[in-house]
């Protein structure tokens, strides 16, 4: 059976789906298709804290399906912007993991990634499936994963 690592960048995925679609994605089909390819030996999801209720409801939901939720605090910056980037943590944690695993699966639409996931195919000779919204997903990124999945209707609540 495949061993498989998911790795959600949770901030990219909330708002590409926002602005693409109007509405959120849905963590518990998309682990529900992963099962069905392998079994799921670490989930992680990458997200940031402000305290409000209906965020710490999502967490809780994340935690129920089966990820570990790992939380940045949210910075608002004086010039108005905000900061709680994860790619150099969901960096360390899938170089880390892909020794061990058979697939890695990355919830993101970040250009950034498409190093990582070449270097990951290379030295572990793992597969590097990756999940975005197509309109928003960088195309370096779909041209390093090995296997591409379109986030659209059928993945969102």
């Amino acid at each position: 059976m495949k061993r498989i690592a998911v790795f959600a960048d949770v901030q990219n995925i909330y708002y590409t789906t926002r602005q693409a679609y109007g509405r959120q994605f849905n963590y518990r089909e998309l682990w529900q298709r992963i099962s069905a390819e392998g079994e799921i030996v670490s989930a992680i999801a990458y997200a940031t804290h402000r305290n409000d209720d209906k965020q710490l409801k999502f967490q809780d939901a994340l935690r129920h399906i089966g990820f570990t939720v790992k939380l940045k605090p949210y910075i608002q910056r004086s010039d108005g912007s905000a900061k709680g980037d994860w790619d150099v943590g969901i960096t360390i944690d899938v170089m880390e993991a892909a020794k061990d695993v058979d697939t890695i699966v990355l919830l993101s639409g970040d250009g950034d990634f498409d190093l990582l996931l070449g270097k990951i195919k290379k030295d572990y000779a793992v597969s590097a499936q990756v999940y975005g919204v197509p309109a928003l997903t960088a195309n370096s990124l779909v041209e390093a994963a090995s296997v591409y999945h379109r986030i659209e209707e059928d993945l969102l609540l």
